[in-house]
């Protein structure tokens, strides 16, 4: 089971930055979950929430003015992943208008081979798996009521990259893990929080979790 450190490792330093993920390499993590939004000024930054300080759009500040926000640094996708080469990304696009920047990050740094891009919006990760030769996967907050029901809206045989479902903890279903694993998906879990959940997703047979707690999962 591949441990991937949820936004780095950020128990004591802030989340998305080079320290987080400096720290999680540390521990010995085998990849690092990130977000990408675009600033004002057009840049691919790591931040997750789209509305920061007093209400302020991380669309509408430059990379400057989101940093003087949030009150430390705020690294882009190319720098992360030229300080960072040798780990496992896996690159959440928070907003569509992060996903150009995105894959032209991505054709810069050739990075296909260690990177998974994901998304809630499975509409973005279409385009995202018929643009670059990378992994993808899709973002499930939310139990399907069949694995079909799930696909309805995606050409998955005109997308073989789409090849990641990467689960809400809440929802997790054997059922739904051994029928993805047998249609060939890899299965990521989000969200375990205690030790028995770290432990209940290695009996599942996952494949990764994306965990706030990286030493619990290492150990489970």
């Amino acid at each position: 089971m591949l441990v991937i450190a949820h936004r780095g490792e950020h128990s004591v330093v802030p989340e998305n930055t080079m320290a987080a993920f400096e720290a999680a390499v540390a521990v010995g993590v085998n990849g690092i979950e990130t977000d990408v939004r675009i600033s004002l000024d057009g840049l691919p930054v790591l931040i997750h929430d789209r509305v920061i300080g007093f209400g302020q759009a991380v669309a509408d500040l430059a990379r400057r003015e989101i940093e003087q926000a949030v009150g430390h640094e705020v690294p882009t996708l190319s720098e992360a992943l030229e300080q960072f080469p040798g780990i496992l990304w896996n690159v959440e696009i928070k907003a569509a208008n992060a996903l150009p920047s995105v894959i032209r990050v991505l054709e810069k740094h050739q990075a296909g081979h260690r990177i998974i891009v994901t998304s809630f919006r499975h509409d973005l990760v279409a385009r995202c798996a018929s643009s670059l030769k990378v992994n993808c996967g899709l973002l499930v907050a939310h139990r399907p009521r069949t694995l079909d029901s799930l696909l309805a809206d995606f050409n998955r045989d005109g997308n073989p990259r789409v090849n990641h479902i990467v689960w809400d903890y809440d929802v997790l279903d054997d059922i739904l893990l051994k029928q993805t694993a047998m249609d060939g998906f890899r299965n990521f879990v989000y969200g375990p929080v205690t030790r028995i959940e770290h432990d209940y997703c290695r009996e599942l047979g996952v494949d990764g979790v994306i965990t706030d707690h990286p030493l619990l999962a290492q150990n489970a």
